[in-house]
């Protein structure tokens, strides 16, 4: 497997959002930063050039391959809001069926706004996630 495309950058994530042209996505993602950031107490930051993540995790798979990633994140997309590290962790399943109108992808959520899903859910999904990624998928570096 080859490097990760999504590496923390020096971008500014305010700025980022900001930028969004789509008025009802660039609100949905500014509410997205403050409730990922209030639930984690992490900073936003720049994972690549369009995903906002919180925390991270260091990851390592049997080949050997390692690497970063971010413990919670979104991206908000031209189509829908992308939602990254909330679908693992214990009770995740129970509270996806409680969330409201999603999609789910490989490892994502697809949301077409934050009007369509609970906002209790989507706190208890977002402090899960952050977890169980940097607790129990996080492991030690090894050079």
């Amino acid at each position: 497997m080859g490097d990760p495309v999504a590496r923390p950058t020096a971008e500014d994530p305010a700025a980022f959002l900001a930028a969004v042209q789509h008025p009802v996505r660039r609100g949905d993602g500014e509410a997205l930063a403050a409730l990922m950031g209030a639930v984690t107490g992490a900073p936003a930051t720049m994972w690549g050039p369009s995903i906002v993540g919180f925390g991270s995790y260091h990851y390592r798979y049997a080949s050997g391959h390692q690497g970063d990633a971010a413990a919670v994140g979104f991206s908000p997309r031209k189509a829908h809001l992308v939602l990254y590290g909330l679908t693992y962790g214990p009770g995740a399943g129970e509270l996806l069926a409680r969330l409201g109108k999603h999609r789910r992808g490989a490892g994502c959520l697809y949301v077409n706004t934050l009007a369509d899903v609970d906002p209790g859910v989507l706190r208890l999904l977002v402090a899960g996630g952050y977890d169980h990624a940097t607790t129990v998928l996080h492991v030690p570096r090894q050079s």
